[in-house]
């Protein structure tokens, strides 16, 4: 008898159907560690083999967009935080500079390297997370007591100056909410300086392990034409070569005056998509310890209306998330207190779209690594 599956949501996937009594058909998830969250993967198996993959979302969509054309734009800034809810900086920064571009609003230079340096730090929180996460996927249980670690650091600071530990709801248009506090500058400056001997030691137990090596390298390998094709963004298209960061070829804020590298990899595989996280984290420290150095006296926050009613237009913003291009297109009617359209351009949307493209054909537990290292958050992808 042929075997069919459904999500039970018409039309949200096709049905996976097989007449050969070699082949069964495997859901994984959306309760289960490896799929980060309420995500589902239908798997048609030929023995241990994945024949096809059709990824099932929607489990976690809350309709974001629309509620964002039902409140005023001050009231969306702390649904942004639950967008991607762990980078929720990054988000408020989209969504900002948005606003920002249609009212025509200049950035006080001290706001510019705050904003920096607490996306930076986003960032590093960001990936300390998907380093942690893989460990676990891969069954090193230790990485992910390391990666947590040193991410308390992180969450400490931000902690510091948002009061928040997750959902920080900071940036704020034309600037940013608070100050830095005192005592700020001095702690960050001795985390950074002590962050890369822990992301050394991450490589030593990573590239030093056999196993883990064995169960990365040459596993879901993705040309750089493929990439590009099938809409990869951020650390996942560059770890197949393409040196595509939003922070160099379209640079926002300040990110032009600061020297770092776009990180590469032309290997395409898992390994290559672990070792790009680890090697940005590098790079994070190197931009938060140049912001700390040069950051000006000044004010934090232009002055803008309480009553905000942008003036009629469009815009388009995008910054370089963890997972990638993250963009907002916002319109104003000029009439309203509220967005009257708002679209989100998802990062995570995008590469879970090209994963089952590259795991099709690997043993099941290839796809599982494979799959971790997209790093996938499903309140990005479902919005």
């Amino acid at each position: 008898m042929p075997v069919e599956t459904s999500c039970g949501i018409e039309g949200c996937i096709r049905a996976v159907k097989t007449d050969n009594p070699d082949e069964m058909v495997l859901n994984l998830g959306p309760q289960h560690p490896s799929t980060h969250g309420v995500a589902r993967l239908v798997i048609r198996l030929k023995g241990e083999r994945a024949e096809q993959i059709e990824p099932v979302i929607g489990y976690l969509h809350r309709g974001y967009e629309k509620m964002a054309e039902n409140r005023t734009y001050i009231q969306f800034i702390p649904l942004t935080d639950r967008l991607d809810y762990l980078s929720a900086i990054t988000n408020n920064m989209v969504y900002c500079m948005a606003v920002e571009e249609v009212m025509g609003l200049e950035v006080p230079e001290r706001a510019e390297y705050i904003r920096v340096i607490m996306l930076e730090l986003q960032r590093l929180a960001s990936h300390l997370v998907f380093f942690s996460s893989f460990g676990a996927d891969l069954g090193a249980w230790t990485v992910l007591m390391y990666g947590f670690r040193e991410r308390e650091r992180i969450i400490d600071l931000l902690e510091m100056v948002t009061g928040a530990r997750l959902t920080y709801n900071y940036i704020r248009f034309g600037g940013v909410r608070d100050d830095l506090p005192e005592g700020f500058i001095e702690k960050c400056s001795r985390t950074m300086e002590i962050l890369p001997d822990y992301f050394k030691s991450y490589e030593e137990y990573a590239y030093e392990n056999e196993v883990f090596m064995d169960r990365c390298r040459g596993v879901g390998v993705v040309s750089a034409e493929d990439a590009i094709n099938l809409g990869l963004t951020g650390p996942n298209l560059r770890a197949s070569g393409v040196p595509y960061d939003i922070r160099k070829i379209d640079p926002y804020s300040i990110y032009d005056r600061l020297k770092f590298k776009v990180c590469t990899d032309k290997a395409g595989d898992t390994l290559a998509r672990f070792k790009m996280r680890i090697d940005e984290m590098y790079e994070s420290v190197k931009i938060v310890q140049q912001c700390l150095d040069e950051i000006p006296e000044g004010e934090i926050r232009a002055k803008v209306p309480k009553v905000l009613k942008p003036p009629a237009g469009e815009a388009y913003s995008r910054v370089e998330s963890p997972r990638g291009e993250l963009g907002m297109y916002l319109i104003s009617d000029g009439k309203s207190q509220s967005p009257y359209r708002l679209r989100i351009r998802s990062p995570a949307f995008c590469n879970l779209s090209g994963f089952p493209a590259t795991a099709e054909g690997e043993y099941i537990p290839d796809v599982i690594a494979n799959f971790a290292s997209i790093d996938i958050v499903l309140g990005d992808v479902d919005r």
